[in-house]
């Protein structure tokens, strides 16, 4: 019997012709999305609820008069318009992230399951201390994994991500500096290629920036920092590896100055994902140094999910911790020491309301258990080796700032573009075309035109040269004179580039409905 192909060709049919314009504004089955309240109205609504007696009494003058305005939107529709705009959006589940000092690492389907067992996904914070035991055993192991991992004395679990663990490692050192009568010491010592979060977090304490310059091979200026030391130096704050991907050879060293001149050592732990296995930070002289859950041990970034920053601290600082933290009573029960009176310590206070982001300490410590030591230290290897590889790659195409091997991200600047007409924002743009998010650009600051790269350990080989590939790809075009690829992309993004000042500086932030042309000329 005949296969019936009637209107269904059996072959491919050539197709040079440029896409149409289509009728409905869709592309393929990219569905248009217009704002929510262009799609709503305020007389349609998803839900049918009965009118509540009693309100407008209980309200008296304060009863709503007039509608509120906004869009009412039946289930289909709101359930359509979030998905729309979730296909518009990047994501680690899409494709490779290589945004360097970001590590945005797959995170696991199970930490999310675990996550959402009954008992961690619905604790609350004011629930009595005998039915959370089992949510205080995991704020416990993991205190124990992280004081393991860093060689610490004590963790602080409650600070909500990176710059609020800055905080609190900073106010650690404070509080030490007070109680020993040095309140003179207020000078902090912070690198050039540092986050810029690290002088904001210093300031906020109270602290003077006193900046420490980069030596020509990316690390600290040795002869510089030693300029710098002095009887009112509270501390340093130190990223290693640094934001140039690169271990700090003379970390031990500039332990030793700093503890010398009678200061604290602080190290921003944003780049732990390089050393975690590897390396004890409280064996190279850190004092302090917070540990970003939602990178290092995989939980999401950003509209994924809420950060989590613990801080852990040394012998020195751990008296100073703030409140709450957990303890195990002589009944083997686990307890809250939630005020600073009930402290063996000296805490400095207390930085939130309450504990912390449950969900985030459990998806972690999944991550922990299911890896294991020597897991997390092979996941650390992997991302060092991934790094050098995309460095190694692209060097004969594209310039690394520095010599030699990388940790964790690959590092390069942009005079390989020179005279090409192209810049490091146009290059970042062509890459939305290749189907990637663009690297880190122009930081950090000490590198001129930088492009930093972390593929993470999450990538494969096969992934990892199909992301070489299309920046090959790239850079050979940019030096063949094919400007107009890169000044005008992204060509295939749903946005087109964009004003990028006039929209930071005159964004629109609210809605309004359209004014009708006859009503503008009668104004």
């Amino acid at each position: 019997m005949a296969m019936n192909n009637v209107g269904r060709p059996t072959a491919s049919v050539a197709n040079d012709a440029a896409a149409p314009t289509t009728f409905s504004g869709a592309r393929g089955l990219l569905q248009p999305t217009s704002l929510i309240f262009e799609t709503g109205s305020i007389d349609r609504t998803g839900v049918d609820l009965p009118p509540v007696k009693g309100v407008t009494a209980r309200l008296g003058g304060l009863a709503r008069q007039t509608s509120t305005g906004n869009p009412g939107l039946s289930e289909p529709e709101a359930v359509r318009h979030y998905v729309r705009l979730s296909q518009r959006n990047y994501a680690i589940d899409l494709g490779m992230f290589p945004l360097g000092s970001c590590t945005m690492k797959h995170n696991a389907r199970l930490n999310e399951k675990m996550a959402r067992l009954p008992g961690f996904a619905d604790v609350h914070p004011l629930q009595p201390i005998s039915t959370v035991q089992g949510a205080l055993g995991v704020m416990d192991q993991l205190s124990h994994w992280l004081i393991t991992l860093t060689g610490m004395k004590a963790v602080a679990l409650s600070p909500k991500a990176g710059a609020h663990g800055e905080l609190c490692g900073m106010l650690a050192i404070r509080a030490a500096l007070d109680a020993q009568g040095q309140a003179h010491r207020r000078r902090v010592l912070v690198p050039e290629s540092a986050h810029g979060t690290n002088p904001a977090t210093a300031v906020q304490c109270g602290f003077i920036v006193d900046e420490i310059k980069a030596a020509p091979d990316g690390r600290v200026d040795l002869s510089d920092l030693k300029t710098k030391l002095g009887d009112d130096v509270a501390g340093i704050m130190l990223t290693n590896p640094n934001t140039c991907g690169l271990f700090e050879r003379d970390i031990r060293e500039i332990a030793d100055l700093i503890h010398a001149s009678g200061g604290y050592f602080y190290c921003d732990g944003a780049n732990f994902n390089a050393i975690a296995g590897r390396v004890r930070p409280g064996d190279l002289g850190v004092d302090a140094m917070h540990i970003n859950l939602h990178k290092t041990f995989s939980t999401p970034h950003g509209g994924g999910g809420p950060g989590s920053g613990p801080t852990v601290l040394s012998d020195a600082l751990a008296p100073f911790a703030p409140v709450p933290y957990v303890v195990t009573r002589a009944d083997g029960t686990l307890d809250l020491v939630e005020h600073e009176a009930d402290s063996d310590g000296e805490p400095f206070g207390r930085m939130v309301a309450f504990h912390g982001q449950m969900g985030m300490y459990t998806r972690a410590l999944t991550y922990m258990l299911s890896h294991g030591a020597d897991g997390i230290k092979q996941a650390s290897e992997d991302a060092v080796l991934n790094a050098n590889y995309v460095q190694a790659c692209l060097k004969e195409h594209m310039s690394p700032a520095f010599d030699g091997v990388c940790m964790h991200e690959a590092l390069f600047d942009d005079s390989w573009l020179e005279g090409t007409g192209v810049t490091t924002l146009d290059f970042a743009k062509a890459m939305i075309d290749e189907g990637y998010h663009p690297m880190t650009m122009y930081f950090p600051l000490v590198v001129h035109g930088a492009m930093l790269i972390e593929p993470t350990e999450s990538e494969s080989k096969a992934s990892l040269d199909a992301f070489i590939a299309s920046m090959t790809g790239l850079a050979k075009a940019a030096k063949s004179g094919d400007t107009a690829r890169f000044t005008g992309a992204p060509y295939h993004a749903p946005v087109k580039r964009l004003d990028e000042t006039r929209a930071a500086r005159k964004p629109v932030l609210k809605w309004a409905p359209p004014v009708e042309p006859a009503k503008i000329a009668a104004e």
